[in-house]
Parts: structure tokens; sequence; C-alpha cells
């Protein structure tokens, strides 16, 4: 579609508020329902009218671009963009004063608002305009199994790295300790070896005495 025609209905827009008084009743609605509007689906819209004047067909994309589709004279003659007659993406035509608008096959390039203008009095008449969208389609975000039981066990399924320096603090620790408990150890057991000395020197003593006595 022409966007040139786009230009030249911006600079004209400001036109529009001088001709409230002596506006046409413009309306566009579709004879169908496009609230579930399916992609390959015919779009089909109405503009209606009480002047018979001629009308344009112009889509508003989500951007905000207009795009001129079609002009429909008021003898039923049809002039599409780059001048052409017919199109093989739009229908056009008109049945007393309804101007009909049919998107052979609806694909997100057609998205958008559609409005009808005509141009009475030297200024130019915009309809409210007839969104027409595909539905919005929404991903279903995966579902994360729980924990895993292995033999009575629970894994966590958010393991935690080790620490680096968590891992040589406990490493210090460990040595330290092994500096401090195995003297203590040592030292403990010769003293149980003292003590065991010391008690088979002792019974050997008191026997001897025993001996004497006799």
């Amino acid at each position: 579609m022409d966007r040139s025609p786009a230009l030249l209905l911006l600079l004209a827009l400001a036109l529009c508020e001088y001709g409230h008084g002596l506006s046409p009743d413009l309306k566009v609605k579709s004879p169908k329902d496009i609230a579930q509007l399916r992609e390959g689906q015919r779009l089909e819209l109405q503009c209606q009218t009480d002047r018979d004047s001629g009308a344009f067909w112009i889509r508003q994309d989500k951007s905000g671009t207009l795009h001129f589709i079609v002009f429909i004279s008021s003898i039923s003659r049809t002039t599409f963009s780059n001048d052409q007659k017919h199109s093989p993406r739009f229908e056009a035509g008109k049945d007393n004063k309804l101007y009909h608008l049919v998107v052979k096959s609806f694909t997100p390039q057609d998205e958008g608002s559609y409005f009808c203008m005509t141009i009475f009095n030297q200024m130019l008449f915009f309809s409210r305009g007839q969104p027409a969208f595909l539905p919005v389609t929404t991903t279903v975000a995966p579902t994360t199994s729980g924990p895993i039981l292995k033999h009575g066990t629970t894994e966590d399924p958010n393991p935690k790295t080790p620490d680096p320096e968590r891992r040589m603090q406990e490493d210090l620790d460990f040595s330290c300790h092994i500096f401090i408990w195995v003297p203590l150890a040592g030292a403990c057991l010769l003293l149980l070896i003292a003590l065991v000395i010391t008690t088979v020197l002792c019974r050997r003593t008191r026997r001897r005495r025993c001996r004497c006595k006799r």
C-alpha cells in the first residue's frame, strides 16, 4: 500500500475541525464478529454515510502510520494504490450509501484501525476507527519439577556451589585441630603409660614388705 497519500491526509487534518456543524455522518462497522479474527480469514467492513460523494478507506497501523487502501467514487469506480483498478489483496464497492471494503486474506500486515473518509465542502471528515487485530497468543512457561526422592533423601533442586574462601577456612581449622590434638593425645598416652608403670611398681613394693613381716 502506498504511504504518500498519508502525508496529504496528515496535513489536511487541521481542516477537519472547521466542519463539525456540517460534518457528514460516517459509521464504520463489520457485518460479522471480528473479535476473534483469525489469520487467513476474510475481513468485511462497511462505511455508512448520508452523503453520496465517494469515500476513501485508510488503515492506521500500530506505529500510527496511515496507509491509503482505496477510493470508491459515487458511481462505484475503485482506485487502489498506484492508480490500480483492482487489488490482489482487497475488494471494494458501493451499494447505495454503503461503501464496502474486504480484506481477502487477513494477515498480521493488515492489523490496525480502519477509517472511512470523505470530502465535503473541500474538507476532510473521518469516521471512528474500526480496530482489527489478531488475538494475542500467550506462551505457557514450562513447569519445574519438584525435588526428586532417592532412597528416602530429598535432592535440592537448586544446589549451591561451594564457597572457596569457606573451604579454605575449613581446611585451616582442620590443620589447627591436628596440631593441637595430636600432641595432647601423645601426652595423654605417655601419662597413661607412666600410670601403669607406677601401679605395677607399687604392687611389687607392697609384696616385698608383706614377705619381710613374716
